[in-house]
Protein backbone atom coordinates (compact mmCIF):
# COMPACT_ATOMS: atom_id res chain seq x y z
CA UNK A 1 0.00 0.00 0.00
CA UNK A 2 1.57 3.33 -1.07
CA UNK A 3 1.58 6.56 0.92
CA UNK A 4 -1.44 7.96 -0.91
CA UNK A 5 -3.55 4.90 -0.12
CA UNK A 6 -2.47 4.88 3.55
CA UNK A 7 -3.31 8.57 3.89
CA UNK A 8 -6.69 8.06 2.28
CA UNK A 9 -7.48 5.18 4.64
CA UNK A 10 -6.47 7.21 7.70
CA UNK A 11 -8.76 10.05 6.56
CA UNK A 12 -11.66 7.61 6.17
CA UNK A 13 -10.97 6.15 9.63
CA UNK A 14 -10.87 9.60 11.22
CA UNK A 15 -14.08 10.64 9.48
CA UNK A 16 -15.79 7.45 10.69
CA UNK A 17 -14.74 8.10 14.30
CA UNK A 18 -15.88 11.72 14.09
CA UNK A 19 -19.25 10.68 12.65
CA UNK A 20 -19.72 8.07 15.40
CA UNK A 21 -18.92 10.60 18.13
CA UNK A 22 -21.35 13.14 16.64
CA UNK A 23 -24.13 10.54 16.51
CA UNK A 24 -23.43 9.44 20.09
CA UNK A 25 -23.50 13.02 21.36
CA UNK A 26 -26.64 13.73 19.39
CA UNK A 27 -28.39 10.66 20.80
CA UNK A 28 -27.36 11.49 24.33
CA UNK A 29 -28.48 15.06 23.81
CA UNK A 30 -31.89 13.95 22.59
CA UNK A 31 -32.31 11.61 25.57
CA UNK A 32 -31.24 14.37 27.94
CA UNK A 33 -33.58 16.84 26.26
CA UNK A 34 -36.48 14.39 26.52
CA UNK A 35 -35.95 14.06 30.28
CA UNK A 36 -35.11 17.75 30.77
CA UNK A 37 -38.26 18.71 28.93
CA UNK A 38 -40.22 17.57 31.97
CA UNK A 39 -37.88 18.88 34.63
CA UNK A 40 -39.61 21.84 36.18
CA UNK A 41 -42.97 20.98 34.65
CA UNK A 42 -44.74 21.15 38.02
CA UNK A 43 -43.62 24.73 38.46
CA UNK A 44 -45.29 27.77 36.86
CA UNK A 45 -48.01 25.92 34.97
CA UNK A 46 -45.50 23.57 33.34
CA UNK A 47 -47.69 20.46 33.41
CA UNK A 48 -49.07 19.70 29.99
CA UNK A 49 -52.73 19.01 29.35
CA UNK A 50 -53.32 15.28 29.25
CA UNK A 51 -54.67 15.54 25.68
CA UNK A 52 -51.11 16.44 24.59
CA UNK A 53 -49.64 13.33 26.17
CA UNK A 54 -47.30 11.33 23.95
CA UNK A 55 -45.55 9.17 26.56
CA UNK A 56 -45.66 8.00 30.15
CA UNK A 57 -42.99 10.20 31.72
CA UNK A 58 -43.96 13.71 32.77
CA UNK A 59 -46.51 15.76 34.62
CA UNK A 60 -50.01 15.84 33.15
CA UNK A 61 -52.93 18.08 34.04
CA UNK A 62 -56.05 15.94 34.06
CA UNK A 63 -58.66 18.56 34.96
CA UNK A 64 -59.17 22.04 36.43
CA UNK A 65 -62.35 22.32 38.51
CA UNK A 66 -63.65 25.63 39.88
CA UNK A 67 -65.03 25.00 43.37
CA UNK A 68 -65.47 28.56 44.67
CA UNK A 69 -65.35 29.48 48.35
CA UNK A 70 -64.94 26.71 50.90
CA UNK A 71 -66.77 26.32 54.21
CA UNK A 72 -65.00 27.51 57.36
CA UNK A 73 -64.79 23.87 58.55
CA UNK A 74 -61.55 21.87 58.01
CA UNK A 75 -61.47 20.59 54.43
CA UNK A 76 -59.94 17.39 53.07
CA UNK A 77 -59.04 15.81 49.72
CA UNK A 78 -61.00 12.56 49.41
CA UNK A 79 -59.76 9.93 46.93
CA UNK A 80 -62.15 7.12 45.98
CA UNK A 81 -61.74 4.58 43.19
CA UNK A 82 -64.56 3.20 41.03
CA UNK A 83 -64.98 0.31 38.60
CA UNK A 84 -66.38 2.54 35.85
CA UNK A 85 -66.70 6.20 34.91
CA UNK A 86 -70.48 5.93 34.98
CA UNK A 87 -70.57 4.83 38.63
CA UNK A 88 -68.10 7.55 39.57
CA UNK A 89 -70.11 10.21 37.75
CA UNK A 90 -73.25 9.08 39.58
CA UNK A 91 -71.52 9.64 42.94
CA UNK A 92 -70.19 13.14 42.22
CA UNK A 93 -70.78 15.94 44.68
CA UNK A 94 -70.64 19.69 44.07
CA UNK A 95 -66.86 19.73 44.66
CA UNK A 96 -66.05 16.43 42.94
CA UNK A 97 -64.24 15.52 39.72
CA UNK A 98 -63.97 12.19 37.92
CA UNK A 99 -60.41 11.53 36.76
CA UNK A 100 -58.80 8.61 34.93
CA UNK A 101 -55.18 8.38 36.11
CA UNK A 102 -52.52 5.74 36.82
CA UNK A 103 -54.72 2.94 35.53
CA UNK A 104 -57.79 3.70 37.66
CA UNK A 105 -60.97 5.73 37.65
CA UNK A 106 -61.03 8.16 40.55
CA UNK A 107 -63.54 10.39 42.23
CA UNK A 108 -61.63 13.33 43.73
CA UNK A 109 -63.58 15.49 46.17
CA UNK A 110 -62.81 18.50 48.36
CA UNK A 111 -65.06 18.24 51.39
CA UNK A 112 -65.30 17.99 55.17
CA UNK A 113 -63.70 15.02 56.93
CA UNK A 114 -67.00 13.19 57.41
CA UNK A 115 -67.96 13.26 53.73
CA UNK A 116 -68.33 9.86 52.09
CA UNK A 117 -69.01 8.84 48.49
CA UNK A 118 -71.45 6.13 47.51
CA UNK A 119 -70.33 2.77 46.08
CA UNK A 120 -66.66 3.72 45.75
CA UNK A 121 -63.60 2.32 47.48
CA UNK A 122 -62.04 4.84 49.86
CA UNK A 123 -58.32 5.05 49.08
CA UNK A 124 -57.24 8.11 51.03
CA UNK A 125 -58.43 11.16 52.94
CA UNK A 126 -55.81 13.90 53.08
CA UNK A 127 -55.95 17.02 55.19
CA UNK A 128 -56.84 19.29 56.70
CA UNK A 129 -55.91 21.54 53.79
CA UNK A 130 -54.46 24.96 54.68
CA UNK A 131 -56.97 27.19 52.87
CA UNK A 132 -58.39 30.69 53.25
CA UNK A 133 -62.19 30.71 53.71
CA UNK A 134 -62.35 34.11 52.01
CA UNK A 135 -60.70 32.93 48.79
CA UNK A 136 -62.29 31.21 45.80
CA UNK A 137 -60.43 28.10 44.72
CA UNK A 138 -59.80 25.96 41.65
CA UNK A 139 -58.72 22.33 42.03
CA UNK A 140 -56.09 21.25 39.54
CA UNK A 141 -55.61 17.47 39.46
CA UNK A 142 -52.49 16.00 37.90
CA UNK A 143 -50.70 12.72 37.30
CA UNK A 144 -46.93 12.78 37.81
CA UNK A 145 -44.58 10.05 36.58
CA UNK A 146 -40.90 10.90 37.14
CA UNK A 147 -37.75 8.86 36.69
CA UNK A 148 -35.25 8.94 39.60
CA UNK A 149 -33.20 12.12 39.41
CA UNK A 150 -35.80 14.24 37.66
CA UNK A 151 -36.46 17.60 39.29
CA UNK A 152 -38.92 20.47 39.22
CA UNK A 153 -38.19 24.14 38.82
CA UNK A 154 -38.01 26.35 41.89
CA UNK A 155 -41.59 27.52 42.26
CA UNK A 156 -44.54 28.22 44.53
CA UNK A 157 -48.32 27.89 44.33
CA UNK A 158 -51.13 30.26 45.29
CA UNK A 159 -52.72 27.54 47.41
CA UNK A 160 -51.77 24.18 48.93
CA UNK A 161 -50.21 21.38 46.86
CA UNK A 162 -50.83 17.78 47.93
CA UNK A 163 -49.31 14.49 46.71
CA UNK A 164 -50.63 11.00 47.06
CA UNK A 165 -47.74 8.69 46.13
CA UNK A 166 -48.57 5.28 44.66
CA UNK A 167 -44.99 4.29 43.80
CA UNK A 168 -41.48 5.63 44.17
CA UNK A 169 -40.19 8.47 46.27
CA UNK A 170 -39.90 12.25 46.09
CA UNK A 171 -37.80 14.60 48.18
CA UNK A 172 -39.20 18.09 48.65
CA UNK A 173 -37.06 20.98 49.80
CA UNK A 174 -38.77 24.19 50.88
CA UNK A 175 -37.69 27.26 52.79
CA UNK A 176 -38.77 25.34 55.91
CA UNK A 177 -36.66 22.21 55.34
CA UNK A 178 -36.95 18.78 53.72
CA UNK A 179 -39.84 16.32 53.42
CA UNK A 180 -39.91 12.85 51.86
CA UNK A 181 -43.01 11.53 50.14
CA UNK A 182 -43.16 7.80 49.45
CA UNK A 183 -45.66 4.96 49.15
CA UNK A 184 -47.39 4.22 52.44
CA UNK A 185 -46.08 7.33 54.21
CA UNK A 186 -48.04 10.39 55.28
CA UNK A 187 -49.08 12.33 52.15
CA UNK A 188 -47.21 15.58 51.58
CA UNK A 189 -49.12 18.86 52.02
CA UNK A 190 -47.30 22.04 50.99
CA UNK A 191 -48.90 25.34 52.09
CA UNK A 192 -49.55 27.96 49.45
CA UNK A 193 -46.86 30.58 48.95
CA UNK A 194 -44.01 28.35 50.16
CA UNK A 195 -41.07 28.14 47.71
CA UNK A 196 -40.24 24.56 46.78
CA UNK A 197 -37.95 22.31 44.77
CA UNK A 198 -38.73 18.64 44.07
CA UNK A 199 -36.38 15.76 43.26
CA UNK A 200 -37.51 12.23 42.37
CA UNK A 201 -35.34 10.03 44.60
CA UNK A 202 -35.07 6.30 45.23
CA UNK A 203 -34.66 3.69 42.52
CA UNK A 204 -38.09 3.32 40.90
CA UNK A 205 -40.46 5.50 38.93
CA UNK A 206 -42.28 8.02 41.04
CA UNK A 207 -46.02 7.74 40.37
CA UNK A 208 -48.20 10.22 42.18
CA UNK A 209 -51.59 11.89 42.09
CA UNK A 210 -51.27 15.61 42.68
CA UNK A 211 -53.68 18.33 43.76
CA UNK A 212 -52.98 22.04 43.53
CA UNK A 213 -55.84 23.85 45.23
CA UNK A 214 -55.07 27.36 44.04
CA UNK A 215 -56.59 30.79 44.49
CA UNK A 216 -58.70 31.34 41.36
CA UNK A 217 -57.73 35.03 41.27
CA UNK A 218 -54.02 34.17 40.98
CA UNK A 219 -51.86 31.92 38.81
CA UNK A 220 -51.74 28.32 39.98
CA UNK A 221 -47.92 28.40 39.93
CA UNK A 222 -45.17 30.98 39.63
CA UNK A 223 -41.36 30.96 39.70
CA UNK A 224 -39.76 31.54 43.13
CA UNK A 225 -36.80 33.71 42.18
CA UNK A 226 -36.44 34.99 45.75
CA UNK A 227 -35.25 31.64 47.16
CA UNK A 228 -32.54 29.08 46.40
CA UNK A 229 -32.52 25.47 47.67
CA UNK A 230 -29.62 24.33 49.83
CA UNK A 231 -29.35 20.91 48.20
CA UNK A 232 -30.95 19.11 51.14
CA UNK A 233 -32.32 16.41 48.86
CA UNK A 234 -28.78 15.57 47.78
CA UNK A 235 -27.97 14.62 51.38
CA UNK A 236 -30.26 11.62 51.78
Amino acid sequence: MDLKQRTSRRVRDVLFVVAWVVLAISGAGEAFAEQSEYQGRIGHDGCRPVKQRTGEIGCWTMINLSIGKLPAAPMFWHLDSYPSRATAEAAKGSRSAVVEALGKIWLFTIERAEWRSSDGVRVAEIGPLPVNPNAEYTARYMEAVFTPGMTSSIHRHSGPEVWYTLAGETCLETSEGKTIGRTGSTPVIVPGGLPMYLTATGTELRRALVLILYDSSQPASSPAHDWSPKGLCNKL
